[in-house]
Parts: structure tokens; C-alpha cells; sequence
């Protein structure tokens, strides 16, 4: 009778665990990451004909926390490779993501809880990763090199203004190949050491933000308890981040810490995937002062695609915010920053950006314009501030 019940648990024991490392995340993954469930119509051809000729470029996606192949068309999520490239885009911000608080919202958190370690787990991570922020960071970093080896010469790592301008020349001969960039949600990634900036520089990141949805000890994030500005060792960091060629992300900052980033900062900053308070009043977005600032100083404002960023849940929401914030700060420091894959649903994936583009000719703007809009000012921006 014992070894019936024994043989009993530890049967139970293997379903439990199968369910939680083979069923739990894609399911997670195919819930919290979605499109509307009615897809934008086919783009008219005046829309393909100018998308062909685009320089897309998006500024985050948190696509490497999810355990699915870059290489391959999935059905979950918003990007791969396949979409990219069918989606014209020439380059991806691949934005890691290290630690969430269980409850997150965007009023008041703290960085004592970790749902993301579960996911980790569940997804079968190396053990390096389960109580290291830092491990996380540096794991992802290995999966985008790896995926850009296995690609076929389909995806490159960006790391440098060399290696961009090389890859902008190659790309104008065969569109079919894409690109991606790293980058990071928190510092708290550092763990306290400032020695880890260089280490993450190694690794291939080129941005970081001081905080993600709590406070961390380089500075307040806009969900954090405090909600302080940046601290001495934030400074430090900053520091450390120009000096290398990093660019310093604002997304999810406390207005406090926006401030003294752009008091001390002697390079162009950027907000990766934001929405503005102009069109949408919640604490995730960003003010019109916090604009004017960020133009002043050179940066660029990756507009967001989800719900908190733009207070819709189509493209027309998109297009408002990016109206909104050109006729504020002019269209040269107006970027996309759609969050894709990072816990939201969005009106379209990587493969169907060209629906936005036929949606900013729809509202007036310019073809010059749009070329800005959709990745030329990236472009500006990263040959600003990558290293040599």
C-alpha cells in the first residue's frame, strides 16, 4: 500500500512538474502577449510602396525573456525574424527584462517580490540565473548572439557606429536580413557594483534605464515607493554609461530621477517606449517639460503601443500621441518604442508595421516625416552614441 501511494506522488509530482516547465509559460507567453483580436486591413499600396523604402527601427521589445526561437515564425507573441524582416524593420531594441514585483501596477511597488524568477524557472534557465539579477541580464545577452549566429546571416548584433554604418550599407543591397540592439530594463541588474556596467558593455548593451517598475539605487522609478531622483551612485553610473557609449533609457523613471538624469547628462538620453501625458494621463507617462527637455538635449521619445501608453487600443491611438508629441518637441525626436512582447497586447506585431505607416500618411504627415519617425532618428541617435 505505501509503495501505491508512493509511486502515486511522485507520479503526481511529474505531472505538477511537467505542467509547470512545459505548459505554464507558452501559456503565459500566448496570453500576455497578444494582438487585437481584429487585425488591421491590408495597407494600400501607396503605404507598401513607401514602407519598402523605410528605415524601421523599434526601440524595445522584451522578446528574450520568453522561451521561443528568434529564428522561427512563432504564433505567440509579436517578434521574430521572420516578422521583422516581413515587417521591413531594420532594427529591434531586444530590452531584458530581470525582475517584477508580483502585484505590478503603475502607482507604488517594491523590489522585495520576483514573478519573474518563476517564469525563469519554469522556462528551465540555467540555475546561474534564478537568484542573480545580474546572471538574468547576461543569459538573454547570450540567447540574442546566439540567435544572431544560428540566423544565417539573417540578424546582426549591433554594438557599434562601425558596425551600424556597415550594416546600413549592406541592408540597402538586401532588405531580406535584420538587426537588433541591447538593452535593459533596470539597473537593479547591477547588483550595487558599478563594476557591472562594464561588464553588461561587454556583453553587448548598449542602453540601460536606472529603474524599471520599483526604486533601485541608481534612481526612483514612476512606480516605485519613493519615487526618488538619482542617487550618488546613479550619478556614478551615468557617468560610467557615457563614458562607454551607453545610452541612458528614462522609460519608467519618477519625474524626480528625469530631472537630475538630464541635469547631469552631456549626451542625448532617449525614453525607449513611453506614452505622453498630453494624450494620456497616468503615471507611466512622461510631461510635456520632460519633453521639452529631452528635445533640448538631443534625444528621442519612443512612442509606445500598448493601452497605458496611448489610453487606446488601436492604431489611431498610436498616431494621436505621435502627433501629439512632433507638434510639441518636432518630429526629429520622435521614435517607435512599442513594448512588443512585454506583457501587453498591442493593435499589430513586427510583421505588420507597415499598417502604421499607412496610418501616419492617414493622418497628414509627410513621407520625410515618416521616414524620421519610423527609425531614422534611431539612426541619428545611435551613431550619436554608440562607442567607435
Amino acid at each position: 500500500m505505501k509503495r501505491a501511494w508512493l509511486k502515486a506522488l511522485v507520479a503526481l509530482l511529474l505531472v505538477a512538474l511537467g505542467l509547470f516547465t512545459f505548459v505554464l509559460p507558452p501559456v503565459v507567453d500566448g496570453y500576455a502577449n497578444t494582438t487585437n483580436a481584429l487585425p488591421p486591413a491590408a495597407p494600400n499600396q501607396r503605404a507598401l510602396a513607401l514602407h519598402q523604402g523605410l528605415w524601421v527601427a523599434d526601440l524595445h521589445a522584451d522578446s528574450l525573456m520568453w522561451n521561443r526561437s528568434l529564428n522561427e515564425r512563432n504564433e505567440r507573441g509579436h517578434v521574430d525574424v521572420p516578422r521583422l524582416i516581413e515587417g521591413g524593420v531594420a532594427l529591434q531594441g531586444f530590452t531584458i527584462v530581470s525582475q517584477v514585483p508580483w502585484d505590478m501596477n503603475l502607482e507604488s511597488n517594491s523590489g522585495t517580490s520576483d514573478l519573474t524568477a518563476l517564469l525563469f524557472v519554469a522556462e528551465r534557465w540555467p540555475p546561474r540565473t534564478w537568484t542573480s539579477l545580474l546572471e538574468r541580464a547576461l543569459y538573454q545577452a547570450e540567447r540574442l548572439h546566439e540567435a544572431a549566429l544560428d540566423s544565417g546571416g539573417k540578424l546582426r548584433v549591433i554594438r557599434t557606429r562601425g558596425e551600424l554604418a556597415r550594416y546600413i550599407e549592406a541592408r540597402a543591397g538586401d532588405p531580406k536580413q535584420t538587426a537588433g540592439f541591447l538593452g535593459i530594463e533596470g539597473a537593479q541588474v547591477l547588483e550595487g557594483k558599478l563594476e557591472s556596467v562594464q561588464r553588461l558593455f561587454d556583453a553587448g548593451f548598449r542602453m540601460m534605464a536606472p529603474s524599471h517598475f520599483f526604486d533601485t539605487e541608481v534612481g526612483g522609478s514612476a512606480h516605485g515607493e519613493q519615487k526618488h531622483g538619482l542617487l550618488p551612485f546613479g550619478r556614478q553610473v551615468i557617468a560610467e554609461m557615457e563614458r562607454l557609449g551607453m545610452l541612458v533609457d528614462l522609460a519608467h523613471a519618477s519625474p524626480q530621477t528625469i530631472d537630475d538624469v538630464l541635469a547631469v547628462a552631456t549626451k542625448p538620453v532617449v525614453f525607449s517606449h513611453t506614452g505622453v501625458l498630453g494624450t494620456c494621463d497616468n503615471p507611466r507617462n512622461i510631461s510635456d517639460a520632460a519633453l521639452d527637455r529631452t528635445a533640448a538635449a538631443g534625444g528621442v521619445v519612443g512612442i509606445g503601443f500598448f493601452e497605458n501608453a496611448t489610453c487606446g487600443a488601436d492604431l489611431a491611438s498610436i498616431v494621436r500621441s505621435i502627433r501629439y508629441t512632433v507638434d510639441r518637441i518636432g518630429v526629429d525626436h520622435v521614435a517607435l518604442g512599442s513594448d512588443f512582447d512585454g506583457f501587453v497586447e498591442t493593435p499589430i506585431d513586427a510583421s505588420q508595421m507597415a499598417s502604421l505607416t499607412e496610418a501616419l500618411l492617414g493622418a497628414g504627415f509627410s513621407e520625410a516625416q515618416i521616414r524620421a519617425i519610423m527609425g531614422l532618428n534611431v539612426q541619428r541617435l545611435l551613431s550619436q552614441v554608440l562607442p567607435p
